[in-house]
């Protein structure tokens, strides 16, 4: 029997597929050798390929598109990136060459917007949508971009947010939005979510703060299901609570025109992923156009705010198996080159599985084995799939010229501000290199080091030493 690595691939999952194909038994992403960066640059190191960037969120304008015109939807689409997803430089720079717009979350937020404001990426008229609980410095940042003309909606999170505005912004309109407070899914230690205003108290915000200040425009309602847009009762029921609300709300507030359905959609995190992105879109378009004509009402402008899914599959993190260990009768233990805590701490928080595959060795024969960081932390770990419960990679022999070298790939969101970018780490493991994959006008790869492996002096220096 053929028990190779390479024949167990292909025997579960539909490979190669999108982004995944292997050449001279070793793995290319996105047409990458990774084999050949790693030669370059060594392990650990994150690596970002930039034009996935702007592929994703061309995907998602071309299908939101597409969909409003199957059903003549009268409104308009716009995009929107969701910083908090991340906020490098040269993230922003790629989603800004794509013509869509910026969803913020805290008051930094509004110094990055200055800039690339500066950079010439951004325009006045590019949307900024605001959410998220605000202090009274995120306020402020806010308010300065308005008065300075920017095209800013602050999403109104509690019922006294609007005070400061009224207090402060000197511009002759200030457009807003409401986000509305959703019920959380059943599996969920709390009812309803901490952030937005309650649907019983949407309407007296507006008659009594919004509607008596001629300079006020109630333009956009936002809603967030906060583990995103998927194929589900809980996920429609919030939806048409929230087209609900826009009924009731654009009987007496005619400049409201836009509707935000917040939350994002899914990303490939297994190499059996299946998510119909065409008929999701789809649906969503379709239900709010028969609602809107069952009502007699205008169909809205459609806003999304996508972070992980323009973002995600940029990414991918790997590692060298220094060592092999042998615990007990049936664990066998791959060590890697890092940790799992302080490089993909979704995986140690949050329970998350990332596609996992070999990078060389395909092959060889397989087996199972349990993935070990280098802390002390006996939660530094990771060792189980979703499709196999087991985590299957070549195996390690003694004689072996090279080490095994594995990835971890669609890593690109949240990882490097979880783990607390260019900060300490636990105990004290460097942050590894960084390296930003591009091609150029004839489509050839280039590299950048973007970051150095962590220096035990930028640490020390932040310790006080």
């Amino acid at each position: 029997m053929d028990n190779t690595y390479s024949n167990l691939i292909n025997q579960t999952f539909d490979f190669p597929q999108e982004g995944f194909e292997v050449l001279d038994e070793q793995l290319h992403f996105n047409g990458i050798p990774l084999m050949d960066i790693i030669k370059q640059y060594g392990t650990p190191l994150r690596i970002s390929y930039l034009p996935k960037i702007g592929s994703q969120i061309q995907k998602a304008k071309r299908l939101f598109n597409v969909a409003m015109a199957k059903v003549d939807y009268k409104g308009k689409y716009t995009y929107c990136y969701c910083t908090k997803s991340s906020h490098f430089s040269f993230v922003l720079d790629e989603v800004l060459k794509n013509e869509v717009h910026i969803e913020t979350s805290s008051t930094f937020d509004i110094q990055i917007i200055k800039e690339q404001y500066q950079k010439q990426a951004l325009s006045k008229d590019t949307y900024i949508i605001c959410n998220g609980y605000k202090r009274t410095a995120y306020k402020q940042a806010i308010t300065e971009l308005i008065n300075d003309g920017f095209n800013v909606i602050p999403v109104l999170d509690h019922l006294e947010e609007i005070d400061y505005y009224k207090k402060h912004v000197k511009a002759e309109q200030l457009n807003l939005g409401i986000r509305i407070s959703t019920e959380e899914e059943p599996s969920f230690t709390f009812y309803s979510s901490r952030l937005g205003i309650r649907s019983s108290e949407i309407m007296s915000l507006y008659q009594d703060k919004i509607s008596t200040n001629p300079k006020y425009k109630l333009k956009l309602l936002h809603f967030f299901i906060n583990t995103g847009i998927k194929d589900t009762i809980y996920y429609w029921t919030e939806l048409n609570k929230c087209l609900n609300i826009y009924k009731e709300l654009k009987q007496v507030c005619p400049d409201l025109d836009s509707l935000n359905i917040g939350g994002g959609m899914p990303i490939r995190t297994s190499l059996s992923f299946d998510y119909d992105y065409e008929y999701m879109i789809e649906e969503i378009v379709e239900q709010i156009k028969s609602f809107c004509m069952q009502h007699d009402i205008a169909e809205p402008n459609i806003f999304t705010e996508f972070g992980s899914y323009t973002v995600g599959e940029s990414g991918a993190t790997l590692y060298s198996i220094i060592d092999q260990k042998q615990q007990n009768d049936r664990e066998t233990w791959y060590m890697i080159d890092s940790s799992f805590i302080t490089t993909l701490p979704d995986t140690w928080g949050i329970n998350q599985r990332f596609i996992l595959l070999a990078v060389n060795n395909w092959h060889k024969p397989y087996q199972p084995v349990n993935l070990g960081g280098l802390t002390c932390d006996s939660m530094d770990y990771y060792n189980n799939e979703a499709h196999t419960n087991q985590v299957f990679l070549p195996v390690v022999e003694k004689q072996d010229k090279a080490p095994l070298y594995i990835g971890f790939f669609h890593t690109g969101a949240y990882q490097e501000a979880l783990s607390g970018y260019g900060g300490t780490q636990h105990c004290l493991i460097p942050a590894p290199k960084h390296v930003l994959i591009d091609r150029d006008e004839d489509g050839e790869i280039t590299t950048r080091l973007f970051a150095k492996e962590q220096s035990y002096k930028s640490m020390l220096k932040i310790l006080g030493y």
